[in-house]
């Protein structure tokens, strides 16, 4: 089974992946690790500000990645930003089934209730370096692009809206009815 976990940025989905390797034992790719490999590897020009361009060379080879595992009978957790939002046309029908998409988003009021929360909790799993562009707005702008993409790409946004932490939880305990 492979889960593909995203979102916007602190909207914890390094935090479900450790959650379900814990609950599941699954192994995880973080995207960002890759991303970083390939970077600092000299393998791309590159940089971590590209995001844009990273989706695009990044998606090729996590999706053939998620392939091998499926054809391996193999459990993943991949995990990051770098998911485009018309993913599902990259895979024929026959892989479809061994994959659960979870996509994480926060409502504006979320945000504004909860930003010294978020802020709090952006190095529980791994170590972030402070981020002077990480404001309100822009964790807002980056949660409407989410929500919006995969909208109307016509995938089920997990929306965090109230409590966190029951979300999380919900997430947990509807992946382990279906598998």
């Amino acid at each position: 089974m492979i889960i593909i976990i995203t979102g916007a940025s602190h909207t914890g989905k390094t935090y479900l992946a450790q959650k379900f390797l814990e609950k599941y034992q699954y192994p995880y790719l973080s995207i960002d690790h890759l991303k970083m490999g390939l970077i600092r590897s000299g393998n791309t020009s590159l940089t971590p500000e590209d995001d844009d361009e990273l989706t695009g060379y990044l998606w090729p080879i996590v999706r053939e990645m998620i392939k091998t595992a499926i054809e391996n009978k193999q459990n993943l957790i991949v995990e990051g930003c770098y998911i485009p939002f018309d993913w599902r046309k990259d895979f024929d029908e026959e892989y479809l089934p061994d994959i659960r998409f979870i996509c994480l988003a926060m409502t504006d009021e979320y945000i504004e209730e909860h930003f010294d929360d978020i802020i709090g909790h952006e190095s529980d799993i791994e170590k972030r370096f402070v981020d002077p562009d990480c404001t309100i707005e822009w964790i807002k702008a980056g949660n409407r692009e989410y929500r919006e993409g995969f909208i109307k790409a016509g995938e089920i946004v997990s929306m965090i809206d109230s409590d966190y932490e029951n979300t999380i939880e919900m997430l947990m305990s509807t992946a382990l009815a279906e598998i």
